[in-house]
Formats: C-alpha cells, structure tokens, sequence
C-alpha cells in the first residue's frame, strides 16, 4: 500500500485534480464512510475547561506584559519615584519565575523520559534553534559587557545592575537548552499549569525585547539629535538623555570600549528575545492540542545548480555594507556630505526595493501557472508566520506614509527629502509582494514522493459493493509499475469503476503523448527549471532582506537623520512614532529571511 493511502487526515500525490472527478463514484455513500475517521470534519474540538485555562492564562501574560510596559515608559520619561533598579528588579524577579518553572519542567520531563510523547513537526525546526543559540551567543557576550561595565563604574551603580546581566546569561543558556529540547512538544500533562508556565516566558521574553528597545533608541536618539544640527535643523533639537553614571570609570578606556561595544550587540539581542518568545508561543498554542494525521515533511538545505539568485543576493549584501560604512562615516560631519549621504542612500534603496518586487512578482506568475494544491493543515507555527509577516510590515508601512504626508504637506521641500516618495512607496509596494510571495510559498502543497508513488488506488464502499480502482499518471508510470509484456490501462476497476471519468482525465494530462498541462505554461518554467528559478528568486530574497536588516539595525536611519518629518509632524510626535515602529520594521526583515529560508528548503 503506499505511504499515506488509507491514512486519515493525509492527502495522497494528485489527490486535488484526480479526485476531483471522483466525486460521482463516492455519491450514495453513507455520510459516516463519506468522511474519513480523524478528518478535519469529525477531529474533536477543545473541551470548555481547556478553552478556559487558555484563556486564563492569556490574561495572566496580558496583565504581567501591561505592567511591565508601564514601567518601562515610567523609567523612560524619568517618572518621579521609578528608578532603573526597580525596572532591574521586575525583570530579573520575572527571569527567575521563569527559570524555575523551565527547570521543573525539564525536571520532569527527564523522569518520564521514556514516554512517547506527541510532537508537532512544524515547530522548532533545526536551522531556526541553530539560528537561535547563534543570537543567544551574542546575548551572553552583550551580558560580560554589562559585567563590566557593571564592574567600571560600580562605585555609583546599584547591585541590581550587577545582577541582572548575570541572571539574563542564566536565563539565555537554560532557555536555548530548554526550546532545543521541547520547543516541539505538544503538552498534555498538567496543561493548566503548563499553559501559565509558557505564557509567562512568552511575556517575559517580550518585555527584555522591549527593553531592548528602549535602551537601544535611546543610544540612536542621541545621535539622531547631534546630526539634526548638521543638516540646519538645530531649533528643533531638544536637550540629550544622557544617562552616564555621575562617577569615573576605571579603567577610562575599557569602559568607553564597553560602552560603545553594547549597542552595536543589541540588534541581535533584540532579535534573540523575539525568536525565543515566537518559540514560546507556538508552544503555548500546541498545549492540549489534538494532533492530525499528517507528516511534516524534512526539509533539506540544497546548494546544486541554484548560482544567479546567491550571486546577486551576495553582490546586493557587500554592495548595502559600503553603504552603510560610507553613510555612517559622512552623516553629521557637514550640511553638503549628509545631504550626498541620505541621497546615496534613497538611490540605492530605490534600486534594491525596484529589483525586489520584480522577482516577488515572477515568483507569484510562477505559481499562478502552477496548479499545485494548496496545504490546508492547521498549524500554529505556520500561522504565526504568516500573521507576523503582516502585522510586523505595518511599522514600515506607518513610518512610509508619514513621509509621504510630509512631503505633500511641507512648505519647501530640499531637493534630497524628494527621493524620500518614491523610496517611500516602494518600501509598501516590495513588502507587500513579497508577503504574498512567502505565503503562497509556505502554503504550497510539497511535491513529496512524486517520483516514488506512481499508483493511487481509492477504495469506495457503496451499496454494499466495494471497488477497488487504480489510476496511473503517465504512460512512463505505467511502463515503470508494470511488468512487461502485461496489460495495463490507466484506469482498471474491479467491479465498477469508482472514480469515474476523473481517473481517465488525470492519467490523460499527465502523459506525454496525451493532452498537454496547461497551455499557458512556458516551456522553461516546467519541471526543474520551475523550481531553479524559484530558488534563484528565494535565494536572492532571503539575501536582499537581510541587506536591508543592516543598515537601521547599525544606526543608518534616514527617517531620523531626513529631518523634514520633525518640522511637519512635530519633534516629538514623529520620533515616537518612529521609535514605535522602527522595531517592527527591523523585525520584518529578519522574519522574512527566516521564512524564506523555510519557502528555499521546502521548493
């Protein structure tokens, strides 16, 4: 019997176009054998109590995340009474919950090893936990810097500041342990408990994301301000936050060095903490959940026969870090070199975005020809993918439309802020192909087994009689399953024919001598070359994006250094505005290069 035939809740190679005809043979049939046991129709829902744990403990992390932000922001405007130790000791408080909620949870986990425990293939894949311990290993090395730091000016800081980089090493190392170990984990054991054990880490990890943030906008805020002065816009700049501990540091020179070294370490400590918290949450959603039927395929990293799409993507990489060392070296120093700095910079991008969204653009005509059935599994992980892709673009798309407002709105305009539009433009145009790109890409029904599985043999039970029917796909599959000298059509039934006239139009359209696929196909986008070429396209994506992830993550931001925003909009109402979404922004470009690392595999 082949793989996946009788087996619930799994689709078989060419089930979406050769039982689509089967239709009329399955008519008559009783509703119980019309719908295989563990279908999605008759998959048994969630029970009320564990409805009501989720939703418990979805308010618990709700609450415990509000809290924190309101610290945060209290710590963040100088609020009277909140200092940095109080926001230190929230934090590490909530590490420390958490670490030993991951320990128990190992703990018991080890004692009851030998139980055979469901897994949801889809989560925690290998390349994404190895990407993981790689930012993880960055995020301890930012934690001896603060040690250091710590240990400089430890005349005039609090212990707090001691602790916590210590306490988030901890909590780095026992956490990339734990997600190595369960991050696949369905949960069915004390799911209550479970549920509030995960979600607090989800919440936890948000909040040292957030703060993150902050520390790291406020280091690109100074800056921001003393290169306004550069560009003419001095009457606008308010006074720095500066917040150097009021004491020398000994040694001088080590604690500068460490001082400048933690914010060009924080990028990927802030990508760290949201990587761990997606983990985390597609734990949470698999606690209690009825696992299907279905496989997820492996998926395997394929270098063969894929060279223009690296080679341009490497090209447009080297290419974005000698703008980025050329922007950052000319901004601030004078009126005339920051202007050719922001202009560099828009040509550049306007170039990059252009070619972008015209590969994103062949890759959807690509699968528009294409008739491959889509994948319809319900997945958390799959649908937090597809759900950050969106939500995470809005931050550049809010950022986008202000300049363009600004630029419709102001006065005078200098002659660099106009290739602000269509740079503008572009940024919404090239996210939004290639979000339709990558979740038509992630939702594609793999081509497994095709060469393997050459016959599909459906079993009916109608009136009391039962036929078996094969279909064939190809007279090359008929020639490869049969043996010589034998008979063989591309449709045989004992008794009747169960699949109808559905089964002789598949066998038609898939041999060579017969009908041709669809007429508008060219023929170089059939077979392998369709897929070279799409992971020529995958691959120059996933190496564009994470172009563009390094220039705002180093400090190449034209939305501050434009200045034309702050005069329309205001100083302040534009730089929260940019502090709120540029993170997202940022985020977006890394979450696409990891989704189109997963889209390269699976093609």
């Amino acid at each position: 019997r082949p793989s996946g035939e009788g087996r619930p809740g799994s689709q078989a190679p060419g089930e979406g176009s050769g039982l689509r005809g089967s239709r009329s043979g399955l008519e008559g049939c009783p509703p119980t054998l019309a719908a295989a046991p563990g279908s999605r129709r008759g998959a048994p829902r969630a029970s009320v109590p564990q409805k009501l744990a989720e939703a418990l403990s979805s308010q618990y992390g709700l609450v415990v995340f509000a809290a924190g932000l309101l610290l945060l922001l209290a710590w963040a405007v100088h609020a009277s009474g909140v200092g940095k130790r109080d926001l230190l000791c929230v934090l590490t408080a909530l590490m420390l919950l958490q670490l030993l909620w991951m320990l128990w949870y190992v703990g018991r986990s080890a004692a009851h090893r030998r139980l055979i425990r469901p897994k949801d293939a889809h989560a925690g894949a290998r390349w994404l936990r190895g990407s993981m311990t790689l930012l993880a290993a960055i995020t301890i090395i930012l934690g001896c810097l603060k040690i250091g730091y710590f240990v400089g000016f430890s005349e005039c800081l609090s212990a707090t500041e001691g602790v916590f980089p210590v306490t988030h090493a901890a909590h780095t190392l026992v956490q990339v342990y734990f997600l190595w170990g369960h991050a696949k984990d369905i949960i069915q054991s004390f799911k209550t408990l479970e549920r509030f054990g995960v979600i607090h880490s989800v919440f936890t990890n948000l909040l040292l994301w957030t703060n993150g943030v902050l520390n790291e906008s406020k280091h690109q805020l100074n800056e921001h301000k003393e290169r306004l002065i550069t560009l003419g816009f001095g009457n606008i700049t308010i006074v720095l936050d500066d917040h150097t501990p009021p004491c020398n540091c000994s040694p001088p020179t080590l604690c500068a060095a460490v001082s400048h070294g933690t914010y060009y370490l924080y990028p990927f400590n802030i990508e760290y903490q949201i990587l761990a918290s997606m983990m985390l949450y597609v734990l949470w959603k698999n606690v209690g959940r009825n696992v299907d039927g279905q496989q997820h395929q492996s998926m395997q990293f394929k270098f063969r026969e894929v060279v223009a799409g690296p080679a341009l993507g490497l090209t447009v990489l080297a290419t974005t870090i000698g703008v980025v060392v050329v922007y950052l070296i000319q901004i601030g120093c004078s009126k005339t070199e920051s202007e050719s700095a922001l202009i560099m910079f828009y040509l550049y991008a306007i170039t990059l975005l252009t070619l972008m969204g015209t590969a994103g653009l062949l890759g959807i005509r690509i699968y528009r020809i294409d008739e491959r059935s889509l994948d319809e599994s319900r997945s958390p992980a799959r649908k937090l993918d597809a759900d950050l892709l969106v939500g995470t673009a809005s931050g550049s798309w809010l950022i986008s439309w202000g300049s363009i407002l600004a630029l419709l709105c102001a006065e005078a305009c200098p002659l660099y802020t106009w290739f602000n539009l269509p740079y503008s433009v572009l940024v919404m145009v090239e996210k939004y192909i290639q979000n339709l790109f990558i979740i038509e890409s992630i939702h594609r029904q793999p081509e497994k087994l095709s060469e393997d599985i050459r016959t599909l043999r459906v079993v009916t039970v109608c009136n009391g009689g039962v036929s078996l029917s094969s279909c064939l796909k190809g007279t090359a599959v008929a020639g490869d399953v049969a043996s010589p000298g034998s008979e063989m059509t591309p449709c045989t039934a004992n008794g009747h024919t169960g699949l109808g006239d559905g089964c002789g139009r598949e066998g038609g359209e898939g041999s060579r001598e017969g009908a041709p696929g669809p007429a508008a196909r060219p023929r170089f986008l059939q077979g392998d070359r369709q897929r070279r070429v799409l992971k020529n396209i995958t691959a120059f994506l996933f190496l564009c994006n994470i172009s563009l992830w390094i220039p705002p993550a180093f400090g190449c931001r034209p939305e501050y250094d434009n200045g034309l925003e702050e005069i329309v909009f205001g100083f302040e109402p534009w730089i929260i505005v940019v502090n709120l979404a540029m993170p997202f922004s940022i985020f977006y470009r890394m979450h696409a290069a990891a989704s189109l690392f997963e889209v390269y595999c699976k093609i």
